[in-house]
């Protein structure tokens, strides 16, 4: 009898922790969700850090963002991986050096130019998106992509954002370009259009030459022949001029997931609609966790500024389109704010890289951002002009505010830093560069992980910077800069990494940003008593990160870079694309499921 309750005692006792033990986990993994924090990632295009008044500009009004700064964490050493949109956005979506897959190589082309290559974010890659979205993340990207469509088949979406982790895409899959704006003339490959225009009227100055002398009897050339030469003409000139003519329709479109919806995109409202998506995606997915990566079309030229801005900055049609910027970055703030998830949201604010410069719009117009005290420009390797850009990360409750750091950081660093903050593991099959910054933003630490930071033009190391952990100076060697006086690298706004581009150093360029930040003092053996070691570390350390990279397929190879009539998206008959799905504007949106 005693023996039958003790069982019975004993079998409520097991039930009992077991019940408990449910309860508990289930309220772990409910605090392990509540935990997650949404994710905004804010990148704009082509913005100058010094276009931004939290970086020194006191004539530009960035308000929204200076209000990001003044309740969050400002980055004053933040490096992008590269000075062009491709292979520096393939790096912030894998956390590696472009190096790695593919996405960068020496030659002239850097970028995509084609909606229609089969170039792109190979699918082997891993981004932070595809790691959110197992982790139960909603992830969506909003605007640019600039990371390529297709493989082999018009259809086959292998480099598609949705391809990649993202469960809803809104935008275009190629960038924001002259081509995209009314009245402006054809950008890409400009120079390339010339030579061909040069060479059709060498033609028909040379058939009209012929017809000349068979008129005059000058020369016993058939009929027959000068007919086959006048073919030859119409077909060279009717199919260089049908592909760059058509370029407006095929490579200006807006895509909804995998669904072309304007075809050419109105870029006029483009921009609007977007920030319309953003708003959106984050009303649906308020209930859980969720990722948006807003990927701005600003302020790559050409400029499509809304009226309410047009002519209110100082600095024309560049400060108009900075400011209407900023404003659609506050749309985003004050959305987060407005649902009550302010403590609940990581926002971080970027640009893909250094801004223009000085240079020039396809109609004489000034395109170009200001990047500071820091001397170089988009396109130009390795200075810090380049590829120094804004970094400032808002989540209240979580990380200090109106705080400044300067060790040097990288976009990559994105990559860790929200793959940890969603409860997940960074991918062990391959080597990741970028470093979790939580430590970092919270206090933890006051030093950087990156001990060497590593600068490529094209798939040629260009540069090296080094951060001694011992010390505060951070060194930067550059092994050749580029000639920006070449007058290529001014008509194409960025230089090539070979020939007569480049100047070679030997011994490699040195500075110390710590107190040289503008580049402007090399030093040398006489001025820097420790130059010969800084140099040998330095060497020592490109050596050992040699050691980790392997051979992939060029992404950015000619072949894959140049347009292919089979890959290109096409909304209608091909080479007849046009559709407008997009026209209603909101009624679209508020329809849209993810």
């Amino acid at each position: 009898m005693c023996l039958r309750i003790n069982l019975c005692l004993c079998r409520s006792v097991v039930l009992t922790v077991l019940s408990y033990s449910s309860i508990l986990m289930i309220c772990v993994t409910c605090t392990e969700t509540n935990l997650q924090p949404n994710i905004v990632l804010i990148m704009a295009d082509d913005l100058g850090i010094g276009d931004v008044g939290c970086y020194g500009n006191d004539t530009i009004r960035t308000p929204n963002v200076d209000r990001l700064a003044k309740e969050g964490v400002m980055l004053t050493h933040h490096i992008a991986a590269a000075p062009l949109c491709t292979p520096s956005r393939a790096a912030f979506m894998t956390g590696r050096y472009p190096i790695r897959s593919g996405m960068d190589n020496g030659h002239r082309v850097r970028v995509l130019l084609f909606t229609g290559s089969s170039g792109g974010l190979p699918k082997n890659e891993t981004t932070f998106a595809a790691i959110l979205q197992k982790q139960g993340y909603s992830t969506g990207i909003i605007g640019k992509w600039h990371l390529g469509v297709n493989c082999e088949s018009r259809s086959d979406y292998c480099h598609h954002p949705l391809s990649h982790g993202f469960d809803f895409y809104y935008g275009t899959p190629f960038t924001n370009f002259h081509d995209c704006k009314r009245g402006e003339r054809s950008a890409i490959l400009f120079d390339v259009q010339v030579t061909l225009h040069l060479a059709t009227e060498a033609l028909v100055v040379g058939l009209l030459t012929l017809l000349f002398l068979k008129w005059t009897g000058s020369i016993g050339i058939s009929w027959k022949t000068i007919v086959g030469l006048a073919a030859f003409c119409l077909l060279f000139s009717g199919a260089w001029y049908s592909v760059f003519g058509f370029l407006r329709n095929w490579n200006c479109l807006v895509m909804r997931n995998y669904e072309i919806v304007q075809q050419p995109s109105n870029s006029e409202t483009l921009s609007t609609r977007m920030t319309e998506e953003a708003l959106a995606f984050i009303e649906r997915n308020q209930k859980k966790p969720f990722l948006l990566v807003m990927s701005l079309i600003h302020v790559h030229a050409p400029f499509f500024t809304r009226k309410e801005f047009i002519g209110k900055s100082k600095h024309g049609s560049y400060g108009d389109n900075v400011e209407e910027m900023d404003w659609h970055v506050g749309q985003i703030i004050n959305a987060i704010n407005n649902i009550g998830l302010t403590n609940k949201t990581l926002i971080y604010f970027t640009s893909d890289h250094g801004g223009s410069g000085d240079s020039v719009g396809t109609n004489g117009e000034h395109d170009g951002g200001w990047n500071g005290i820091y001397k170089g420009k988009k396109g130009l390797a390795g200075w810090e002009g380049g590829i120094r850009v804004p970094g400032i990360f808002r989540w209240p409750g979580q990380l200090p505010s109106n705080k400044k750091i300067d060790e040097p950081t990288s976009l990559m660093d994105i990559y860790p830093t929200v793959v940890k903050l969603a409860g997940a593991s960074l991918p062990q099959d391959r080597v990741i560069d970028g470093r979790d910054l939580m430590p970092l933003l919270e206090g933890e630490t006051h030093r950087s992980e990156h001990e060497f930071l590593f600068h490529y033009c094209g798939n040629v190391l260009n540069a090296v910077r080094w951060h001694p952990r011992d010390s505060d100076s951070v060194w930067k060697a550059h092994f050749f800069t580029p000639k920006s006086e070449v007058d290529s690298c001014d008509q194409k706004n960025f230089c090539g990494c070979h020939g007569h581009c480049i100047s070679n150093h030997d011994p490699p360029l040195l500075f110390d940003l710590s107190k040289d930040p503008s580049e402007a003092n090399p030093l040398s053996p006489d001025t820097e008593p420790l130059f010969h070691e800084i140099q040998n570390q330095i060497q020592l350390g490109v050596e050992e990160h040699r050691k980790t990279l392997t051979p992939v397929p060029l992404q950015l190879s000619w072949n894959n870079v140049l347009w292919k009539p089979w890959l290109q998206p096409c909304c209608g008959t091909f080479p007849f694309c046009w559709c407008d799905k997009d026209s209603s504007g909101s009624n679209n949106r508020q329809g849209a499921k993810q």
